[in-house]
């Protein structure tokens, strides 16, 4: 896709959308240029690979082999793990929340939140917990690290 096209990642999902129509949600997943097969078992994986190709092959595209895995158990999906038994926390994102130190600054919150966020289906609750944070960014106040926001993200985050 040429670059400066507004609407051409929006033009391409929509085809890749149509071109898997009849995969998608259920051996496949797409979005944008990630695409994923998934499979129970070794020959099913090898039948749907096989569907893929013939798909990729009828509308012309090609794949960037380096970018490829093939025969994987999990891999990184859009920023998740995907394993056999579903979506999971990416390790790589926990690592860096719980290495992360008390913020200082009303930015440090922000990005705190923000990694808070990028987890939230594997936290329950995790708006509400987070609310200390939220009462710091509201408004033009000077920011202040209360000690109930302390134990909020050792309690319930760590």
């Amino acid at each position: 896709m040429p670059f400066g096209l507004k609407n051409a990642g929006a033009t391409y999902q929509r085809l890749v959308n149509k071109m898997f129509k009849n995969l998608l949600g259920k051996t496949m997943e797409v979005y944008i240029n990630d695409m994923l097969v998934k499979s129970a078992r070794e020959l099913d994986h090898v039948l749907q690979l096989r569907e893929c190709f013939t798909i990729i092959n009828k509308y012309g595209m090609k794949l960037n082999t380096a970018k490829c895995s093939f025969g994987v158990e999990s891999d990184e999906f859009l920023g998740y793990l995907v394993t056999e038994r579903g979506i999971e926390a990416n390790p790589k994102q926990i690592t860096t929340f719980l290495e992360m130190p008390s913020p200082k600054t009303t930015r440090e919150v922000q990005i705190l939140t923000g990694r808070i966020a990028a987890l939230n289906r594997f936290i329950s609750r995790s708006t509400d917990k987070c609310l200390p944070f939220y009462q710091i960014l509201k408004g033009n106040k000077k920011f202040q690290w209360s000690d109930e926001c302390e134990s909020v993200m050792y309690l319930h985050f760590t």
